[in-house]
């Protein structure tokens, strides 16, 4: 099994940067992907980042090019560099992490949120 750690969420001004962490710990073997998702108030939990045991990455269309998705596998820690923050970017950000079964990729694992809110 996998836990999921989350931190660096907080207040920042638009503009602003913030970088999140994701510390995983347990039974790391296997795991296909991990990424960012976020959930605003009144939205649906949406897709920020994510990246394969390969090393590829994939971005929503509205964070490409202000926000990295990185890792550090001899820390087991997941990063999520957010920068030129915008209000729009204001929700919980939750770290996951899937394995693949044949070809179907499943989020086995998620972790507890942290909140960013982005404002002035």
């Amino acid at each position: 099994q996998v836990q999921l750690v989350e931190s660096g969420g907080g207040l920042v001004q638009p503009g602003g940067s913030l970088r999140l962490s994701c510390a995983a710990s347990g039974t790391i073997f296997g795991i296909a992907a991990m990424g960012w998702y976020r959930q605003a108030p009144g939205k649906q939990r949406e897709l920020v980042a994510r990246i394969t045991s390969g090393g590829s990455t994939n971005y929503a269309d509205s964070v490409k090019g202000r926000f990295t998705i990185s890792r550090d596998n001899a820390k087991n820690t997941l990063y999520l560099q957010m920068n030129s923050l915008e209000p729009g970017d204001t929700a919980v950000y939750y770290c996951s992490a899937g394995k693949m079964y044949s070809t179907i990729y499943v989020i086995d694992y998620w972790g507890q949120g942290t909140q960013v809110t982005v404002s002035s």
